[in-house]
């Protein structure tokens, strides 16, 4: 497997972006191009000891797309940016997967003006795991569309099925679409069109509406709903889990001696739930319904983000996710289309 990976995109490019790739080849067997500014890649490669070679070459690209700029108009005007560059690679099969931390716009503008979309796929979405009780929730949409209408999320609902069944190997996932109650006659126009869609569905297990509880209960493996409420409660659990780990530190900086002393008993289970509620432990998101891979990282990433992204990236592309999503979008036919 090829891997390219937009080396210039995200908060901490180009070099946390080729600290993970590094790391990445002593767990993936795979191949990595790094696409960006050759100079500046070259010139961290070589603070690190690496000489390009076949596990890792570099293809320039003399742009960027920052996140200031509009991500439409930057990918059809900026031709040689990383991004754009590094989905070429994989739509004339160079590469089988691309890897960007940069701005997410720009991401799904690339891989739709680059790859195109799997057909039976009006708009793609944005897969994020997210850490249950239990294991993962697997969230769909979470910032690719912000204004959906019920077939964009029935088609979500078929590619997240897809993904959590091959990539996470979980067994027949539960289907739930996000709901502000569990009764069917409850919802927004959006959820009320979509449920009885849902539920004729043969190729998932629809267990009807879920609260916003249920994303973190485990009682759920695949959560649906639109970009801008996925987006909304992705980014509120992230903070939420960052601030409950802070508060735990400071109330017992300002224990006494011995709550001090206790709390190095449980400092390993605190570790362990860090590690756990840590986006950089899941890599990426994959943005589903295009033709080919495309992983998603935080802006943020760092080397052992991008690592696990490209760990993804080798699962998606083994399983064969695309091809399964055709599969089954032509099992389901008429119905992921509703009525206009």
């Amino acid at each position: 497997m090829k891997v390219a990976i937009d080396a210039m995109g995200g908060d901490f490019a180009p070099r946390e972006i080729i600290l993970g790739a590094i790391e990445a080849l002593k767990v993936v067997s795979c191949e990595i191009v790094l696409v960006g500014d050759q100079e500046l890649i070259e010139q961290e490669l070589k603070k690190q000891g690496v000489s390009p070679n076949g596990a890792i070459t570099v293809h320039h690209a003399s742009e960027v797309i920052t996140m200031h700029d509009h991500p439409g108009a930057a990918v059809r005007k900026k031709k040689d940016a990383s991004v754009v560059v590094a989905t070429k690679l994989v739509k004339d099969g160079t590469c089988d997967v691309v890897i960007s931390a940069g701005s997410t716009g720009a991401a799904v503008a690339a891989a739709l003006f680059g790859l195109g979309r799997i057909q039976g796929i009006e708009r793609p979405s944005i897969a994020t795991p997210i850490p249950n009780h239990t294991g993962t929730t697997v969230l769909l949409d979470s910032g690719a569309n912000v204004d959906s209408k019920p077939k964009h999320l029935v088609q979500s609902a078929i590619m997240g099925s897809i993904y959590t069944e091959y990539v996470l190997n979980i067994k027949d996932p539960g289907v739930g679409l996000l709901n502000i109650g569990e009764e069917e006659t409850k919802g927004n126009e959006l959820t009320l069109a979509t449920y009885p869609l849902l539920q004729q569905l043969k190729t998932i297990r629809f267990i009807g509406n879920v609260e916003g509880r249920d994303v973190f209960r485990g009682n759920v493996d695949v959560v649906v709903c639109d970009g801008f409420v996925g987006n909304v409660v992705l980014k509120v659990g992230e903070g939420f889990a960052k601030t409950i780990l802070q508060l735990i530190k400071e109330a017992i900086k300002a224990s006494g001696l011995l709550t001090k002393i206790a709390s190095l008993m449980i400092l390993p289970a605190l570790k362990k739930l860090k590690k756990k509620m840590d986006y950089a432990e899941y890599g990426g998101a994959p943005l589903l319904g295009v033709n080919g891979g495309f992983i998603i990282c935080h802006g943020s990433s760092k080397a052992r983000a991008i690592k696990n992204a490209i760990r993804v990236a080798h699962e998606f592309s083994e399983k064969k996710v695309v091809e399964h999503i055709r599969e089954s979008l032509a099992k389901e036919g008429a119905c992921t289309h509703d009525e206009e």
